[in-house]
């Protein structure tokens, strides 16, 4: 039994490393603090704490009116139309540049080393992904509405784009984790890469692919109001009309609908994750 005198780091074997963590993170935090400007004790002012009570109160009450509950009802829907259709455009581009970017389905890779041409035409599909998803949607949503103009139009091509290059990248490497005894098998018995792609690797890993697909759909229906601040369309660009107007309780009555709206998502999205396990 250790007594009450004995040192802290015999106690706990890893005491040292965590202190060293521990410390390392706070050397790490505060210079970000300081070049965020991040100060909390601000909201605690009196003057900033009048005028956030003042912008509050003009939250409430929500409004009420049918004829605003009806164009919030609308607009919710066009939110998750935008975010569906994103998707689905996201994996009309994300499917194909999967098969051509994964090395589990190249024939060349069966000897050990992939030859020159597949493995360049691999990495520039992986360099594309990577471009693709590494410009943020409300970014290309900025440019398709000068495009093709305000509306839900821009925010499905800005999901589809950004979502197409998440999507390639997850499910590429979720094929390549897998095991390939099987796909390697048929590829070497004369099976062509789609064939070997439907019997083979996409029956080990559907349920992974189907889980991380939904969840990126709920993302997308998050980002797809956050697009409406940007006139992408949906409640985000009801919302925005509504704080340029000052009008308080028709923004608790977007923001009331759009929690409403995420935990449908949420729950829908945990029905299919069940349905599929």
């Amino acid at each position: 039994m250790i007594s009450v005198s004995t040192p802290l780091y015999l106690k706990d074997p890893a005491w040292h490393s965590r202190l060293t963590l521990a410390i390392l993170a706070i050397i790490l935090l505060v210079p970000a603090l300081i070049s965020t400007e991040f100060k909390p004790w601000v909201f605690f002012e009196a003057e900033n704490l009048k005028v956030t009570l003042k912008f509050l109160a003009d939250f409430v009450p929500p409004n009420t009116k049918p004829d605003f509950l009806k164009l919030v009802a609308i607009e919710a829907w066009r939110t998750i139309a935008i975010a569906t259709a994103g998707m689905v455009l996201a994996l009309v581009l994300a499917i194909p540049l999967t098969l051509l970017s994964t090395r589990v389905l190249s024939i060349s890779a069966l000897t050990g080393r992939m030859s020159t041409f597949p493995f360049v035409i691999r990495q520039a599909i992986r360099i594309m992904l990577i471009l693709m998803r590494s410009i943020p949607e409300i970014v290309w949503a900025l440019v398709f509405v000068r495009v093709v103009g305000l509306g839900p139009a821009a925010g499905v091509l800005a999901i589809a784009l950004t979502y197409s290059g998440m999507l390639g990248k997850i499910y590429a490497e979720i094929l390549e984790s897998g095991s390939n005894e099987s796909s390697q098998a048929l590829l070497r018995n004369g099976a062509s890469r789609l064939q070997t792609f439907f019997y083979a690797v996409l029956p080990q890993n559907s349920n992974e692919l189907t889980s991380y697909t939904v969840y990126r759909w709920e993302c997308a229906v998050r980002s797809s109001a956050v697009l409406g601040f940007v006139g992408a369309g949906g409640l985000g660009q009801q919302m925005d009309n509504s704080m340029k107007m000052f009008n308080g309780s028709e923004v608790a009555t977007i923001l009331i609908a759009f929690m409403i709206l995420v935990a449908l998502a949420d729950w829908f999205s945990a029905q299919l994750r069940k349905l599929i396990s």
